[in-house]
């Protein structure tokens, strides 16, 4: 898994992925960050962090896409299905590498919390609940791409796809408001990725829902690691 998880890193950063990904997210949050937070003299940060939540839906699909359908395009998924390592570990290795890519990025807003605490106060409880929602809240985008990744050599529709599921699954969230029955309600705030971010929104700390944002990644790693289990047996 380490040989696997290094080079897919160094991939990251000899092609242009992920410079375009750390820069995309930066730009973007700083601007962010500016417009809501600058520009107003108030502390926004929380409004950054819900900001950051929808920009991770739509960039992370750049960061997955190539994760297995580029393996699949160069016919390198044969070198990789006849090493010694397991499947589990190929899917391992290139889930963190692309997470680790993910927290330089999000390494690089911390600077804006520290920003604020010299012209303001920061709540640190809301402050560290939000990062550690986001960082599970993109486990779970990552795993989904690189599932998805996993089922087509064609990088473009594999950012297409992973977008899609991740725009069905905010639109699913949405739908929360727009039901009256209880037990409709109930069942789309277990499965909603969203509804449980509010806990750590609001600086509370909830065991469950981590709980449940690392269950789902890991449902979407096993099912790649069974996709690449049913290529090495064919």
């Amino acid at each position: 898994m380490t040989a696997i998880y290094k080079r897919d890193l160094r991939s990251f950063f000899i092609s242009p992925i992920g410079y375009v990904f750390i820069a995309a997210f930066t730009v973007i949050m700083n601007g962010a960050f500016y417009v809501l937070n600058m520009l107003t003299g108030e502390n926004n940060l929380i409004t950054c962090y819900t900001v950051m939540l929808y920009v991770l839906m739509v960039l992370v699909p750049i960061l997955t896409m190539r994760s297995f359908s580029e393996e699949y395009r160069q016919k390198t998924d044969q070198l990789l299905l006849t090493s010694p390592v397991r499947p589990a570990g190929i899917v391992l290795g290139k889930f963190l590498s692309a997470y680790t890519v993910f927290l330089i990025s999000l390494a690089l807003t911390v600077i804006q919390v520290f920003i604020i605490s010299v012209f303001g106060k920061v709540n640190s409880a809301i402050v560290f609940g939000n990062y550690i929602a986001l960082m599970s809240v993109a486990a779970v985008y990552i795993a989904i791409g690189v599932f998805i990744s996993s089922l087509t050599e064609n990088q473009l529709v594999a950012n297409i796809a992973t977008l899609a599921v991740n725009v069905a699954l905010f639109l699913f969230d949405m739908s929360y408001d727009l039901i009256s029955l209880t037990w409709i309600k109930r069942i789309i705030y277990w499965l909603s990725l969203y509804r449980r971010y509010n806990t750590f929104y609001m600086g509370v700390f909830s065991v469950a829902d981590l709980f449940y944002y690392i269950s789902a990644a890991a449902v979407f790693i096993f099912l790649t690691v069974r996709v690449m289990e049913k290529k090495r047996w064919n």
